[in-house]
């Protein structure tokens, strides 16, 4: 055995037992949660890559209720905010108050200073709101009056919106969007799941509960594990290979020529191998395998992807191109 499969094997051993609490955390969220399993395992994928999430789907899916659980089953801050066009920076960020007493003004910080922010209804905050929450997200830091200060650790943010009511809304700006590591599409659940969810739910009072299974500290030592997992020269040249094919699909002869307005940013290229290698250590493997690009790469790559014209003419959409990707692009 060579210096560097050892090396693999021993870090293999560690993501074993440190991807054990998150499977607990797993059984935890699905004693409320029925399906979901690609939004549940996406949410975590998210916290062990540092990474912003926007959820997307039609109301009555349980988007805020995976947040809330995956929330409790952390011991750590949590505050939602719900998302309304009155929004100022200031109900956000927080301000500085005047005290007449001493005549010195104090900060009263806002309810972005904690630790897992879900952002309801996100496209309904005004511009200025969404400005102040872009610092937020990219820089883990807010500015009130003139000092910036820290937020916590870990910070992530877990937006959603709802893709069919546009009215009163705000589209969120490219530069923002291009800032959620992934966008997770909530779909409909199967007539099985349906049925459980019946059965589960529907009762005056609900005595489905969510332990605290995990901590921050646990979370922090996980994505030090997350950096460390192998991947491969020829793994990385496949993940630049899908991302720079958005931008110049004739390289690789994609068919999707003219349905593409712009392609994805660098971000994309990052954010995609980092989620790769969350979705490694969710299953206990210290490298990641092409079909961990795969699993992951639609909700990395679909909302930093815009269709032209042509595209939406031909009823084509982020995913479809995104799967036009997977199926042209020869794989390691």
């Amino acid at each position: 055995m060579t210096t560097s499969q050892r090396d693999i094997t021993d870090l293999e051993r560690q993501v074993q037992a440190a991807s054990r609490p998150f499977r607990h955390l797993v059984d935890q969220i699905q004693r409320v949660m029925v399906g979901q399993d690609e939004l549940i395992e996406g949410l975590l994928c998210s916290l062990l890559m540092n990474g912003h999430v926007l959820i997307e789907g039609v109301p009555g899916l349980a988007k805020t209720t995976a947040v809330s659980c995956l929330a409790k089953g952390i011991n750590t801050g949590f505050r939602r905010i719900q998302f309304t066009p009155d929004l100022l920076p200031a109900d956000l960020i927080g301000t500085l108050i005047y005290r007449p007493n001493t005549g010195e003004f104090t900060v009263k910080h806002g309810p972005i200073f904690s630790n897992i922010i879900l952002a309801d209804e996100i496209n309904r905050a005004p511009a200025k709101v969404q400005s102040a929450l872009l610092e937020a997200m990219q820089e883990r830091q807010v500015t009130i009056g003139d000092t910036t200060y820290q937020l916590p650790q870990p910070f992530i943010v877990l937006a959603t919106q709802n893709p069919i009511e546009q009215e009163g809304t705000y589209p969120l700006p490219e530069a923002q969007v291009d800032r959620f590591a992934m966008k997770l599409v909530v779909g409909y659940p199967t007539i099985k799941q349906e049925r459980q969810i019946l059965d589960r739910m529907a009762t005056t009072k609900s005595n489905l509960t969510v332990d605290a299974v995990m901590s921050p500290e646990d979370i922090l030592a996980a994505r030090a594990l997350v950096d460390q997992i192998f991947m491969d020269d020829r793994i990385k040249d496949y993940v630049v290979d899908l991302v720079t094919s958005t931008r110049d699909p004739s390289r690789h002869k994609v068919p999707i020529l003219g349905l593409v307005q712009f392609g994805c940013s660098p971000r994309a290229t990052i954010s995609l191998t980092m989620a790769a290698k969350a979705k490694a250590f969710l299953d206990g493997r210290g490298y990641v395998v092409p079909q961990d690009i795969k699993d992951v790469a639609h909700a990395v790559l679909r909302h930093r992807i815009g269709l032209s014209y042509e595209a939406e003419a031909e009823e084509k959409t982020q995913d479809d191109v995104v799967q036009s990707l997977l199926d042209h692009v020869p794989v390691p």
